[in-house]
């Protein structure tokens, strides 16, 4: 047995067993820029990184930064604040293209999703919610209700009034139907917040006037919009908010993952501060709200973004990734091509010319084929993989990275 398989092992036993996670593919002994190095010393390019990877893994500056942070504040208690949480909130605020917004912070993404819930509640004196079916917005019971109209029987009842409708990625119809569905719960006058992802992290692009035709559907029926960019913002499509490809703003957005310079756990709702109107109820009450460690850690990833230009980086190399598929999948029938906006993309592939059925066991094949040819990543959808990669990916990485797609591509 070798190490990573020993250390595999333990974990099976030591942890609950739940999909996606554990037991674990491998064990990680190392990780940097788009490397990961399992216990036994074999190295993998990382296309999935949690969607956390904006930097690379154990980008130095994030890591110099928090050793700083380390010895001059760890913690602050509640009720008091401290200079990085604050510094970061205003820059945040800086980002916003919409009216005046404020902040709250979170440890994760899930929390920040329901604080902006009770905001929606607290401005609308409404409860009920419109989300897209297939969609994921984290797994506390508010938010974990708000991606399928039919979770597991087996974890009882989630929050009343939630409403799915069809996702805009659903076929050639999708987007209609979901206008349409929209436009017809709006209209009962019992909806607080629509929230979704403005593109879908299974990549799939929204049509261009998709929404701007639902932000004035909800402007007209006085619900708010939140749009969930755990995945999608801080540059990762080429825009610093994925909804600024799209034309509407929201009344609120939620950032996370990556927000955390892929090194330690927050999120953020970045909110209209016209919502801010409920002083008296606690509205995101975490022990770690302000901490000085992670807002040090996040300030300093923005502090990146930004002095590299890395947003626009992300959109180039976005597109050299997109054209290399393309003449990949001009040489080699089984690649259909990418989909997606900057370094959020997914590469899919024809399932017929695999000779393999369409379905969950076609993408499932996808993902061991990709790992078997050095790259870790998920499934997109039925057939495709992710093909993420961090802002900081260089021009020789992404041509490794595309000879390895091909490879596989070649072998499937």
């Amino acid at each position: 047995m070798t190490d990573t398989d020993e250390l595999v092992a333990r974990d099976a036993a030591a942890f609950f067993h739940q999909q996606g996670s554990s037991p674990c593919v491998s064990a990680l002994q190392a990780a940097q820029g788009i490397w990961l190095e399992d216990a036994s010393g074999r190295r993998f390019i990382d296309l999935h990184g949690n969607t956390v990877h904006h930097l690379g893994h154990g980008h130095r500056e994030i890591v110099a930064a928090l050793k700083r942070q380390l010895d001059d504040l760890a913690f602050t208690p509640r009720r008091f604040t401290n200079e990085p949480a604050v510094a970061l909130a205003e820059a945040l605020r800086a980002r916003w293209p919409g009216a005046p917004a404020r902040v709250l912070f979170a440890t994760g993404g899930s929390d920040a999703i329901e604080i902006a819930l009770k905001l929606a509640r607290v401005a609308t004196g409404r409860h009920e919610t419109i989300s897209l079916e297939g969609s994921y917005h984290g797994h506390g019971f508010g938010a974990f209700g708000l991606s399928s109209a039919m979770p597991d029987p087996r974890l009882g009842a989630f929050l009343p009034g939630r409403h799915h409708v069809t996702p805009y990625w659903a076929g050639e119809e999708g987007p209609a139907r979901m206008l349409e569905e929209v436009g017809e719960l709006l209209a009962t006058g019992r909806i607080a917040a629509l929230i979704a992802e403005p593109m879908r992290s299974n990549c799939h692009v929204p049509p261009a006037d998709l929404w701007p035709r639902i932000r004035a559907l909800c402007d007209a029926a006085g619900a708010r919009l939140i749009f969930d960019e755990i995945p999608s913002g801080l540059g990762k499509t080429g825009r610093f908010f994925a909804f600024e490809h799209f034309g509407a703003t929201p009344d609120m957005v939620v950032l996370g993952k990556a927000l955390g310079g892929g090194m330690v756990p927050i999120a953020a709702v970045i909110a209209d501060a016209r919502l801010n109107i409920a002083p008296e109820l606690e509205l995101g009450h975490y022990t770690h709200e302000k901490n000085p460690l992670t807002t040090r850690a996040a300030l300093t990833l923005l502090e990146i973004i930004a002095r590299d230009d890395l947003v626009a980086r992300a959109g180039a190399a976005g597109r050299q990734l997109k054209d290399g598929v393309a003449a990949i999948a001009a040489r080699v029938p089984a690649v259909s091509g990418a989909r997606g906006l900057g370094l959020l993309l997914a590469v899919a592939f024809d399932a017929q010319r695999c000779g393999q059925p369409p379905g969950p066991g076609f993408a499932a094949h996808l993902v061991a084929s990709a790992f078997a040819h050095g790259l870790s990543t998920t499934a997109k959808g039925d057939g495709a993989i992710g093909l993420s990669l961090p802002l900081t990916v260089t021009d020789a990485e992404i041509d490794e990275v595309l000879a390895r797609v091909e490879a596989m591509g070649r072998a499937l």
